[in-house]
């Protein structure tokens, strides 16, 4: 039994699963807002957690930010008090179980690399399409976070074949740079891009709406959001060349994403028919806490 624990900036959600995937018990709390009431709930959390399914054989975090796995350290914007201290060693003291600690895109991968939507894949992206856009990159079953701790981070690249007239002039970012395929891919791009070719300020679940109640406008801009998609992933798959693109976040239910970035995928590659599948995550929110529990994986490694 493993036990992972999703930390964010206002939740703690963690879960126990068996070595085959299965929950055995699961718990939620509030994040505190301070560095030793953490560590005090997520200890607590861990033995409710061994309480009910019993010893675990390591604990896994996933959250976000770059983290520094060697040294157990993380710098997370909305967790500043976390920034620059032995957090998993502490934890680790506090439990009494070894701790491991991973970005939360590359949890989101590992989840669904495991038994997940790309269950059985060798090299799988993850996609994170939200308020921000995020990844992670997983290849043999086993997460690479690369020399910078940096890898996945695609959306703080530049949009390729940006189209100015499609896609508007090169946003600022909260990166510092412009022009990043966050600014275009995440929520407020696609309300952005629906405002810039209709005059109407939707938010996406209504742009989603819309378009699934077959209104051509909102049809329109979900075609040239899956296209920007298209052209980021194409990318994606010139360096990495993945089995499987899995994406998740809360634009990864607006309709038919997947199919149509799948579609125009061909485009932009050098494979005109790419084998790469670009699917939507099976575990959805839940693989944040999934994929931290699998960085204890079967044989222990």
């Amino acid at each position: 039994m493993r036990i992972g624990i999703d930390l964010g900036g206002t939740k703690i959600a963690a879960v126990a699963l068996d070595d085959q995937g299965v929950e055995r018990a699961r718990t939620r709390a509030g994040t505190p807002r301070a560095y030793d009431a953490t560590l005090a709930d997520l200890a607590d959390a861990v033995a409710e957690l061994e309480r009910a399914a019993g010893p675990a054989r390591g604990v896994g975090i996933s959250l976000p930010g770059v983290v520094d796995p060697a040294a157990g350290t993380v710098r997370a914007v909305n967790l500043p008090w976390l920034d620059g201290r032995p957090f998993a060693a502490d934890l680790a003291a506090r439990c009494g179980r070894c701790v491991r600690i991973a970005n939360d895109g590359n949890c989101f991968a590992l989840s669904e690399a495991v038994d997940g939507a790309a269950a059985g894949c060798d090299v799988v992206f993850g996609v994170i399409l939200g308020t921000g856009v995020g990844g992670g990159l997983v290849a043999g079953g086993r997460i690479l976070a690369g020399a910078n701790a940096l890898a996945g981070e695609w959306g703080h690249t530049p949009l390729p074949w940006r189209n100015e007239a499609e896609d508007g002039p090169a946003e600022p970012c909260g990166c510092g740079r412009p022009g990043c395929v966050e600014t275009l891919l995440c929520g407020a791009g696609l309300a952005r891009l629906h405002h810039r070719h209709t005059g109407e300020a939707l938010d996406p679940p209504e742009i989603a709406r819309r378009a699934e109640a077959g209104d051509p406008a909102a049809r329109a801009t979900l075609d040239r959001h899956a296209d920007a998609l298209a052209r980021a992933l194409a990318v994606v798959v010139h360096i990495l060349d993945p089995d499987a693109v899995v994406i998740g976040g809360g634009l990864s239910h607006l309709p038919g994403l997947a199919g149509a970035a799948s579609a125009r995928l061909g485009r932009y590659t050098l494979a005109p028919a790419p084998r790469t599948r670009i699917v939507r995550a099976r575990h959805g929110a839940e693989s944040g806490m999934r994929g931290a529990a699998w960085l204890w994986p079967k044989d222990n490694r």
